[in-house]
């Protein structure tokens, strides 16, 4: 796509990059918000992780803000998928110095970072078009073909299991945030009287039961993701959070997945994603 670009440094394109920041940043505190959501973080509990807390995320995320700010920079600026790369591996190494160690937001970065991309590109050519469109036509073809972590849960994932994951799903313009989770999203906060907590724990049931998460197969294997599928899908079909009593039935599946020590951390980036989003296309 070759679009004359008209960023120009000034305070006004400098206050937009540090909005998209801390907006993104917001997306990720949201979602740590938000309880119960099965086998995950939340200011109430750890969920089914012994390395991590509500008070870790938070700090991850505001140590990623200025991050998301420079990749929104880079993206109005017409970067390429090198230029992204190099600040997602800055923020990932400022993330585990902050965490001691621990992959608070790894996917997140990835994802939200192109996202954030994508919208200091959109605002700088003045375009409407979807930021996940925005990803596909820009960077898509760089994303898969680029380095891949041997290690990473994701890569180990998808070669045992076939499983597309998060490169995938960029390339393609994330149509899980905009097929499943935003439709979702829209429709919960109709069903739960615009409670917006309630919506986002519809959203990530909808997201836990419709998508491959490599984090579930990484951690429960085809039977753990199973498992995690029929749940939240049985959760929906009994009527989500417009049923009485749904809040009781949310805690025990997320004692469920604490028991079987799964973490669904795919749909939670998944929903922060929506959220964020959400915010820029409402």
């Amino acid at each position: 796509m070759n679009v004359a670009l008209r960023w120009k440094s000034s305070p006004e394109s400098e206050h937009r990059a540090e909005q998209l920041g801390h907006l993104a940043s917001l997306c990720l505190k949201l979602e740590v918000e938000t309880y119960p959501k099965p086998g995950l973080v939340s200011h109430v509990d750890n969920g089914a992780h012994g390395d991590m807390d509500a008070e870790l995320l938070c700090r991850s995320a505001d140590t990623l803000t200025s991050f998301f700010r420079d990749l929104a920079i880079a993206g109005a600026e017409g970067a390429g998928m090198n230029r992204l790369r190099a600040v997602g591996v800055a923020a990932e190494r400022a993330m585990l110095t902050a965490t001691c160690g621990v992959n608070t937001h790894r996917g997140a970065i990835f994802g939200l970072g192109l996202l954030c991309a994508a919208a200091g590109y959109r605002n700088a050519v003045g375009i409407r078009k979807p930021l996940g469109r925005l990803v596909s036509e820009r960077w898509g073809e760089d994303i898969l073909s680029g380095p891949v972590s041997l290690r990473s849960h994701g890569a180990v994932v998808s070669r045992r299991y076939g499983a597309g994951g998060a490169r995938a799903e960029a390339a393609q313009g994330f149509p899980s945030v905009y097929d499943i989770a935003l439709p979702a999203l829209h429709a919960a906060r109709k069903l739960a009287a615009h409670d917006e907590e309630a919506a986002r724990i519809q959203t990530c049931m909808t997201l836990i039961a419709d998508v491959t998460d490599t984090n579930l197969l990484h951690r429960g294997g085809p039977e753990g993701l199973r498992f995690a599928q029929a749940s939240a899908s049985a959760f929906l079909a009994a009527g989500g959070v417009g049923s009485l009593g749904w809040r009781g039935r949310a805690v025990d599946i997320h004692q469920a997945f604490v028991a079987r020590n799964l973490s669904p951390g795919g749909s939670a980036d998944l929903l922060a994603m929506a959220l964020f989003v959400d915010r820029l296309e409402a």
